[in-house]
C-alpha cells in the first residue's frame, strides 16, 4: 500500500486572521505559504530551523510507517505459522526410491491424491494429532485424483468407487478400498499408480469429522437435493430441495449410502456436490471480509488434514497463491469410467472400464484435460443431487 503523503492535506485558514509566527499552514513543513521566507517572514535563523525540522519529521513518518508494516507483517507471519502447525506431516507416505513408479508428471503440474478416512471413530483421526492409519481398522470412504494444470486455472478432480475391482501389490484383485487398511497411504498411492500410470505427487487426508468442523466455521453450507430419501442406517429423512447444512448434517449427508438411487455413486455425487459448496461458502465474499470467519474456517481446516511430509509450509502458500484466482465453477468433477457392477465371491464390487479410464487417466500424465473434457463431456453434472 502506497504511504500518504506525510504533510496531510492544507490546512484551513481563517479568514479574519492571520496564522501565529512560524506555525501557520504547511510553512512549518518547509512547503511554502505564508511565513515561509516571503516578505515579513522574519530572520534567516527561522528558515533554517524549519529545514532542520524537516528531515527528523521524515524519519519519524518514515519509522512509523515501518512499525505499521513490521507488525502486519507479523501478524500475517503469526497466523500463517499457526496454520501450518496445525497439519500434521505424515511419514513414509509416499514410495520409497526403489518402488516401482510412473515416470514424472508433466513440469509444472501435480497430481494429488486426497482421501476421506473411514474410521467412524468418535474422534478425527487425522489432521492435529490423529492417527492417520491404522493397521486392518480402517478403510477410505473417499478417494480422489486431483490434476492441477502449469497455469493453475482449473482443477479437475476424479472420484475412485470405493468398491472398485483392482490389483492391489502383493494382495491381488481386491476393492480399491482395501489397499489403505491393507498398508495405509503407501500402498493406496502404489495401487492408484497402477492403476492409473499417473505419478502421484502429494497425498492428503482427511476425517469426515473435518467435514463437520469446517462446514460449521462456515455458518453451513447449501446443497440442491433431487428427491426426497430417506437413510434407514442413521433414520434421517432428506427433503427434496435446497437444504443448508450445519457440520453434523453434512456429516450424515455425505456418509449416506444406502437406499440412494444409485448406491455408491450417488454417494460419490453427493461428497463431490458437498465439496463444490464448500469450495463456493469459503470463497463467498461474506467470508474473505470477514477476518474472524475466515481464521475459523482455515483453522478448522488446517486442523483436519494431514499431508505427506514433503509438503512444507512454503509449498502450501505457493499452492495457495497460485490457486487464489480459482472459482468453483473453475473445478470439474469426474469420476472413473466404470462397466457396471458385479459379484466376485459374495462381494458386490464395481467393474472399471479399462478402455475409457486410459484415455482419462493419459490426459491427466499429458496435461490434456481440457481437451479431454471437451471430447467426452464437462464431468459431473453436480447441481441437484440424489
Amino acid at each position: 500500500m502506497t504511504p500518504r503523503d506525510p504533510t496531510g492535506p492544507p490546512a484551513p485558514q481563517r479568514s479574519d486572521a492571520s496564522p501565529p509566527p512560524h506555525e501557520g499552514g504547511l510553512g512549518v513543513l518547509g512547503v511554502g505559504g505564508p511565513g515561509d521566507g516571503g516578505p515579513g517572514d522574519g530572520s534567516r535563523g527561522h528558515r533554517k530551523a524549519r529545514k532542520r525540522r524537516w528531515p527528523r519529521i521524515l524519519i519519524a513518518v518514515t519509522v512509523f510507517l515501518a512499525l505499521v508494516v513490521a507488525g502486519l507483517g507479523g501478524l500475517i507471519w503469526q497466523r500463517q505459522s499457526s496454520y501450518d502447525g496445525n497439519i500434521d506431516r505424515i511419514k513414509g507416505a509416499l514410495p520409497g526410491d526403489g518402488a516401482k513408479r510412473p515416470g514424472p508428471n508433466v513440469t509444472g503440474t501435480e497430481n494429488w491424491l486426497l482421501v476421506g478416512s473411514d474410521s467412524r471413530a468418535d474422534a478425527g483421526t487425522t489432521g492435529d494429532g490423529g492417527e492417520v492409519w491404522k493397521p486392518g481398522q480402517q478403510r477410505t470412504d473417499t478417494i480422489m485424483l486431483m490434476h492441477l494444470p502449469a497455469d493453475r486455472s482449473k482443477a479437475y478432480v476424479v472420484s475412485f468407487p470405493r468398491d472398485s475391482w483392482v490389483d492391489i501389490p502383493g494382495y491381488g484383485d481386491q476393492k480399491i478400498n482395501a489397499a489403505f487398511s491393507f498398508g495405509g497411504p503407501k500402498l493406496l498411492i502404489e495401487t492408484v499408480e497402477n492403476l492409473t500410470g499417473v505419478r502421484v505427487d502429494h497425498y492428503g487426508a482427511i476425517d469426515f469429522a473435518g467435514f463437520k468442523s469446517m462446514t460449521d466455521a462456515l455458518g453451513g453450507v447449501t446443497v440442491d437435493i433431487k428427491q426426497s430419501v430417506y437413510d434407514p442406517a442413521r433414520k434421517m429423512r432428506w427433503e427434496a430441495g435446497r437444504q443448508k447444512l450445519d457440520g453434523e448434517q453434512a456429516l450424515l449427508f455425505v456418509r449416506q449410502r444406502y437406499n440412494l438411487p444409485n448406491g455408491d455413486f450417488d454417494r460419490i455425487r453427493r461428497q463431490q456436490a458437498f465439496l463444490r459448496a464448500l469450495v463456493q461458502q469459503a470463497a463467498a465474499r461474506g467470508t474473505l471480509t470477514n477476518p474472524l470467519k475466515l481464521d475459523r474456517f482455515l483453522s478448522a481446516f488446517t486442523k483436519s488434514i494431514s499431508v505427506d511430509e514433503s509438503v512444507s509450509g512454503g509449498k502450501l502458500r505457493s499452492l495457495a497463491l497460485g490457486l487464489r484466482h480459482l472459482r468453483a465453477s473453475d473445478v470439474t468433477f469426474l469420476t472413473t469410467p466404470y462397466r457396471g457392477t458385479g459379484m466376485r465371491g459374495k462381494q458386490s464390487v464395481v467393474l472399471l472400464d479399462g478402455t475409457k479410464a486410459k484415455a482419462l487417466f493419459g490426459a491427466i500424465k499429458t496435461a490434456e484435460m481440457p481437451e479431454y473434457v471437451k471430447r467426452h463431456g464437462g464431468g459431473n453434472e453436480l447441481g441437484t443431487v440424489s
